[in-house]
Parts: C-alpha cells; structure tokens; sequence
C-alpha cells in the first residue's frame, strides 16, 4: 500500500477536547486528522477540537439514544465525517452532517474521495478485523 502523507490516525485512548466550560472531552474508538490539521510540536493533553473523521464501534451496552447523542456532539464540534460500526447488523452508518445519513451493508464499500482520496474498504472487512 502506498503512503499518502493525508493525515494521523488515532486509536481509542486519544481525547479530544471538543468544548470548554464545562470541559467535554470524547474518545472514539478511532479517528482520522488530516495532515494539514496535525499540530507540527506535540503537546501534552487533549486534542483541542474534533477530529476530521471519527470512528465509533456500537459495544452491547451502548444506548442508541446516547450513541446518536454522540454521533451529533462530533458533528456540532466540527467533525466532518462519523462512522458508527455495528458489529451486530454488520452495518456502518456514515454521518455527514447533522442531516445526511447513509447505512453501509456488507455489500458495500468505505469510501471518502474528499477526506480520503483513493481510500477504498470492504464493509465486510471491517467486520472480518472485528469479530
């Protein structure tokens, strides 16, 4: 696979600081910051802001309400894209905004030509990575 320099990937145990006062810190289970966005010195604490793409994965004792409270708190805080992963319905619904939904099936394919040019990923993989 080619490097294409776009951005970081974050794993679970990243914050990201996405409002102040009071302070409200999330972790997805994965994010995506474009490179243009990765500060050039590396600083202690939060991420200040959300990421470009953030990757939330439905655990059994995820509420759908809470989730989808989640799913609009990225979005309101500058998140471009959240994919929410649902291992049960092996589906994963991309968020774009607080009115554009699209529900992938494992017939479909990951794709973000704008945020992710040339990025292309089974559904069915993800679920292959985890189950």
């Amino acid at each position: 696979m080619t490097q294409k320099r776009l951005g970081v990937v974050t794993a679970a145990e990243t914050g990201f600081q996405i409002g102040n006062d009071p302070d409200t810190v999330l972790a997805p289970d994965a994010a995506f910051i474009r490179a243009e966005r990765v500060p050039r010195v590396r600083t202690r604490g939060y991420y200040q802001g959300a990421p470009d793409l953030a990757v939330e994965v439905v655990s059994p004792n995820d509420r759908a309400g809470e989730l989808l409270a989640k799913v609009q708190d990225w979005l309101a805080a500058g998140c471009r894209t959240v994919w929410v992963v649902d291992p049960t319905s092996q589906t994963v619904s991309v968020y774009r905004g607080s009115h554009e939904t699209t529900l992938l099936t494992v017939d479909d394919e990951l794709t973000d030509a704008e945020l992710l040019p040339g990025f292309h990923l089974p559904v069915a993989d993800v679920f292959k990575v985890i189950l």
